[in-house]
């Protein structure tokens, strides 16, 4: 139920993308006029530009004003220069680059597909709108992601959960810094949204594994935001639902914007008007303020940033006690959280790039029921990397990271006295990472990580490669090899932090296939785990004999251009695996991983109606769940029902009394399919020896928001927006 939670911020921004600004537009190609997809098109001194797509086209918008250098970069061709007079009016230009006499090439061909050896090409990038406007997600960037192929959709905790991997597993990177608390606050089974708004990042890369040695701490996948840099333009805005409501204010200068946000918002209305399975003494309400610095501090493509948020949420519910069927007891949450991120970019001197950055996160959730449990977490890291083209086949990448952390936590029984659990840990990690040209076809990326946690007084050493081989042009496989260690969840060391980290091995292969606006991706890959954390049964301290695998099938298809305004993805996953971990008794498929998920995204704009309408369905077979009526050989082997969601979203720009003005409406689940996530029995039997339980399901059978979005000062013009700008 925390659904609406982060819409607000969502709302707020997305006149910024939704207002046509000036255009530059074009196709790149060589002197001989072949195709160059994936070179870098940009204004030099900025960070307005884009990538090339299958076709050699790109578009992008811009605030830059007057005389502006247009740079054009794709390896194994000469740096191409435009200089380009910007007026408010489009520009339509057409770069031919010239290929380098000392390029073997074939390589200038395949140089586009080298990213396919990162983690960059073997993802899927999702815009902002991509991620607004996919119906079943309302703007949740976790909700988004799990349409796309090697994730399983977890309805109960809202979190990411990728090629079998519990949701810890997945780590959340905001400008190279980790998010420690990357989702709301919430309690058992009912699921949390992604604390950001999509519209702060101007890239949301998603990797399912075989990630580069740059990230750390995260044994499954990584998720990487980088945010936008200069805000558009000077404008205000007004959020206004039926829940709550939100104020913005942006301040565009020549070089340095500065956002702010306030908003509140209460669920109660929203509850008494749509029914809830749950008994809600006080339905969640939350509190936020966020503010955004942004500085460019030279025209080498120097840029500060600051962003600063800070959020107090709470709810209180007669709660479903997990222990007796038909049982309530009291409980509340009362949530703070404020996280600020301060990041520099840079060029030193002729050829490195610098980046810098510090991360601070203070988290506190207090839960009162029949107990209390206050978890109370802090957290600073620091971090820098430098990288440069030694020339054109070869690149290096090096860097270090500190991470210092406290937690704490009290537990207080109904009757009895506190137990706490303080840990204090310091991580270090360096790394190193070469992207190298082997021949006219082969391509690699080779590295690895370095780490060290005080906590658990060890040192680790995590390889990474990828190669790549063309096929031809646009066509090519990949391969990737690599160690994942992570250190233990802090909740899994109350009682001794003897331990070591646990780790994941992951071997992937891919072929990539980018042709006539299609894109099409299969991937099979392989996981081992080794030393997972399960408890002994017989002193019930934690030791590292868990271990696991996982395998499987990734299939996606997009075709954003034969459809005339319309645009559509297709995923699906076929995953095997197992693991023996936790309190298991055995080795077993854990309760969120599903062995088929399909998904189906489609948006199409209408231009004469002003109107975008986006559908998306999603399918997972039955989840396994532990029954205790069952034989201790039968664990973990019964099923729920399949999975089912259909979901629509319509979005309709206007303006009212000569302001731009958002219309927006999103319902989940269209249908009412019921969805049961699993199910909890009593821990103890009733008469006739029989444990009786009940399913776990959605507080509702159906989710819905409808907001109007005004922004002050703003004019929407139908003839300036395109399919693009949905």
């Amino acid at each position: 139920m925390r659904q609406i939670v982060l819409l607000l911020s969502f709302f707020i921004l997305a006149p910024h993308l939704f207002y046509a600004q000036t255009t530059i537009s074009g196709k790149v190609t060589t002197l001989y006029n072949e195709i160059l997809p994936g070179a870098s098109v940009a204004l030099e001194g900025s960070y307005d530009g884009a990538t090339t797509d299958t076709a050699g086209v790109f578009s992008f918008v811009t605030t830059e004003k007057g005389t502006q250098q247009l740079l054009v970069l794709f390896m194994g061709c000469d740096t191409f220069r435009q200089i380009l007079v910007l007026t408010g009016q489009t520009l339509v230009v057409y770069p031919k680059l010239k290929e380098q006499k000392n390029q073997l090439g074939e390589v200038v061909v395949s140089a586009g597909t080298f990213e396919a050896t990162s983690d960059r090409r073997r993802a899927a990038v999702l815009s902002s709108l991509d991620i607004a406007l996919t119906a079943s997600a309302s703007a949740d960037i976790a909700g988004a992601i799990t349409m796309l192929p090697g994730t399983t959709r977890n309805g109960e905790t809202g979190q990411i959960l990728v090629h079998g991997g519990a949701g810890y597993e997945t780590r959340t990177f905001m400008d190279g810094l980790l998010v420690q608390n990357p989702y709301n606050s919430t309690v058992g089974n009912l699921p949390a949204r992604n604390r950001f708004s999509p519209f702060l990042f101007k890239g949301t890369m998603f990797s399912t594994g075989g990630y580069s040695a740059e990230y750390g701490q995260a044994m499954s996948s990584a998720l990487i935001l980088n945010t936008e840099d200069l805000a558009p333009k000077t404008m205000t805005g007004i959020t206004l639902l039926s829940v709550g409501g939100a104020l913005s204010h942006t301040k565009r200068w020549e070089n340095t914007s500065v956002s702010g946000t306030v908003s509140y918002n209460n669920l109660s209305p929203y509850f008494a008007l749509v029914p809830q399975r749950n008994d809600w003494v006080k339905a969640p309400q939350s509190s936020s303020g966020e503010f955004v610095f942004r500085h460019k501090t030279n025209d080498k493509g120097g840029m500060l940033k600051v962003y600063t948020n800070i959020n107090r949420s709470l709810m209180k519910m007669n709660y479903p006690d997990p222990t007796e069927t038909g049982r309530t007891n009291p409980l509340e949450l009362n949530a703070e959280n404020i996280y600020t991120n301060v990041s520099y970019r840079d060029q030193v001197g002729a050829h490195w790039t610098l980046f810098a950055g510090v991360a601070h996160t203070y988290n506190n959730d207090e839960v009162r029921s029949t107990f209390k449990n206050i978890q109370a977490h802090q957290s600073i890291q620091a971090r820098a990397t430098l990288s440069r083209s030694i020339n054109h086949t070869f690149k290096i990448k090096f860097g270090g990271e500190a991470y210092k952390s406290h937690f704490n936590e009290g537990f207080t029984p109904e009757n009895g006295a506190t137990a706490k659990n303080i840990l204090n840990d310091h991580y270090a990690a360096s790394f190193v990472e070469s992207d190298i040209f082997l021949s006219k076809k082969w391509v690699a990326r080779v590295g690895g990580r370095a780490e060290y946690a005080s906590l658990l007084h060890l040192f680790n050493v995590a390889p990474r490669a990828s190669m790549a081989y063309v096929l031809g042009k646009r066509e090519q496989i990949s391969m990737s090899f690599g160690r994942f260690f992570q250190t233990p969840e802090y909740t899994q060391m109350r009682q001794t932090t003897n331990l070591t980290f646990e780790n994941a091995t992951h071997l992937m292969l891919n072929y990539q296939r980018m042709r006539n606006g299609y894109i099409f991706r299969a991937e099979v890959y392989q996981k081992w785990y080794d030393n997972l954390t399960k408890s002994n049964t017989k002193t019930g301290l934690p030791n590292n004999a868990g271990e696991g695998y996982a395998r499987g099938l990734d299939l996606f298809l997009r075709d954003n251009k034969n459809i005339k305004n319309g645009d559509y993805w297709v995923s699906y996953s076929y995953l095997d695996t197992q693991r023996d971990w936790r309190d298991f008794p055995k080795q077993a498929t854990p309760n969120f991983a599903m062995k088929h998920s399909l998904s189906v995204v489609y948006k199409q704009f209408f231009p004469k109606l002003n109107t975008a309408l986006s559908v998306s369905y999603a399918f997972n077979s039955g989840r396994p769940y532990f029954d205790p009526n069952l034989e201790t050989n039968q664990f973990m082997t019964s099923r729920t029902p399949a999975y089912h969601d259909l979901s629509i979203a319509v979005t309709y720009l206007t303006n009212i009394a000569g302001h731009f003005t958002i219309f927006y409406l999103s319902v989940q689940n269209v249908p009412g399919f019921s969805q049961t996530f699993g199910y909890q029995y009593n821990s103890a039997p009733d008469n006739n020896g029989r444990y009786t339980g009940r399913a776990i399901t959605p507080p509702a059978k159906r989710f819905g928001v409808l907001a109007v979005i005004m922004s002050i000062g703003q004019k929407y013009k139908k003839e300036e927006t395109t399919s693009d700008d949905y």
